[in-house]
This record gives structure tokens, sequence and C-alpha cells, in this order.
């Protein structure tokens, strides 16, 4: 059921850019993460990033600022495009080459999303990184990296996160929560498990696209989850 990779997308939330600051981007967090990008990249693997915008700003929390939900999915939105630039650059001044793609017009802050000239970028050597979701609201970023991934021809999603995998519950908050090592997509959606929202999951189930939860924190983890080895969680078909 693992998969090794030769082509990947990997999902990173908002939040693991800002380490223990609460808000907006850490350096030195940036700094780990890219050196990891560039250990996967450097090992031929075709390389797309979607990054959400949760340490900026979440639309679903809009209300609270009186921001209609629509006005607020377009703010986060422009998080993600933040976030994209500050990995792009990050990427960049370690010597790959990158392209910054968004989903919306975004003059020249990136480039405007098509298929045909992302494909020409990975294969030629450069990282993508995929800005402003699906460019609609009420869609995460889970379900834009789901979409990307499918659209690139990735081997697995890779989703990036703070713990060892998939868990029952939430193991920071609960030491006894329950591992999952393989999960169907259908237990992950009857068990309502917090890993992607329905859409996402729904869309890889139909596609039948890999999905790896890892834990981002660890060191060569992500080398790890592109080669197939045994680390974190893998979604895919029927469990083993």
């Amino acid at each position: 059921m693992r998969v090794r990779c030769q082509r990947a997308l990997l999902k990173l939330s908002g939040e693991a850019l800002m380490g223990q600051q609460g808000f907006g981007i850490d350096p030195e967090v940036i700094e780990v993460i890219t050196q990891e990008i560039l250990n996967v990249h450097a090992s031929g693997v075709k390389l797309g990033l979607v990054v959400g915008g949760g340490n900026i700003f979440r639309g679903l929390r809009g209300q609270e600022f009186g921001i209609g939900r629509v006005a607020a999915d377009h703010m986060g939105m422009l998080a993600t495009l933040m976030n994209a630039i500050a990995l792009s650059e990050a990427l960049r001044n370690k010597g790959a080459e990158t392209r910054v793609v968004s989903a919306m017009e975004m003059g020249p802050m990136a480039e405007p999303y098509e298929r045909d000239r992302v494909l020409g970028h990975l294969n030629s050597n450069r990282i993508v990184l995929f800005a402003t979701g699906t460019g609609n609201p009420y869609f995460t970023t889970d379900t834009a990296a789901t979409l990307r991934a499918l659209e690139m021809g990735a081997d697995a999603l890779l989703k990036a996160t703070r713990v060892d995998g998939v868990y029952d519950e939430d193991p920071e908050k609960n030491p006894s929560a329950k591992y999952f090592k393989e999960l169907t997509y259908r237990e992950v959606i009857e068990r309502g498990l917090k890993v992607m929202d329905l859409t996402a999951i729904s869309l890889a189930m139909e596609h039948r696209l890999p999905i790896v939860v890892f834990n981002l924190k660890k060191r060569g983890n992500m080398e790890k989850a592109v080669r197939g080895e045994e680390i974190g969680t893998i979604i895919g078909g029927d469990a083993q």
C-alpha cells in the first residue's frame, strides 16, 4: 500500500510556519522546512506545494470580525499567497528554482494557474507553489491540495502535521489516543477522523489518490514519505 513517489504534492498548514510565535512566519521554521523540501527535491522527486494561510488569517474566523464568509475566504486566499511567496524566496535563496502560481489573477506576484504550464515547470525541475486555494470561497486548502495533486499527476499527497499520523483523538490533548498506521478513505469518513475535510477525502477516494500523513517536526520524515517507507499513516484503498 505504501507508494514510492516520483511526483508528489506536499500540503503544509499555515500554522506549521509560525512555530512557537502564535502568528506569522518564524524564520527558523522556514529554514528547517525548506531544507527538508530541498532534500526531497534533490532526490529527483518532482514537487508541488500547497500551503494554508491560518498563520495569518483563517476564513472560517471571519464572523468574529464581522466579515462575511466570501470576503473572509478571499482574505484567507491572500494569506496563502503571502506564505507561498515566503517559501518560494526561502527556497530560491538556497539555490532552488521555483514558481508561485495562483488560482486567482495576481499580476506580478504569481503566475496564473495553467495546468500545462505547471507540468512544464515540473518537467524543468522547478518546485511549484500553488497559492490562493481553488480560487473559490467555501473550499479549503485541503481540497485545493487534492485537486492540484490530481492535476499534476502526483503519486501521493503528503500531508505534513505536528503529530506522527492519524489518531482517533488529538494526541496532544489525549496521550492515550489511538494511532492508525493504515486507513481506507471510507474509514476516515465513517469514523469522522479530522485528517482533511470531507470534500478532499471524497475526491481522493474517487481517484484513488494515496494520502500520507506524517510528522513534519521530525527531520527526514518527508524523505521517508516519498520513498514509500513506513512512516506516518497512509490513507488509501483497502486496508491491509
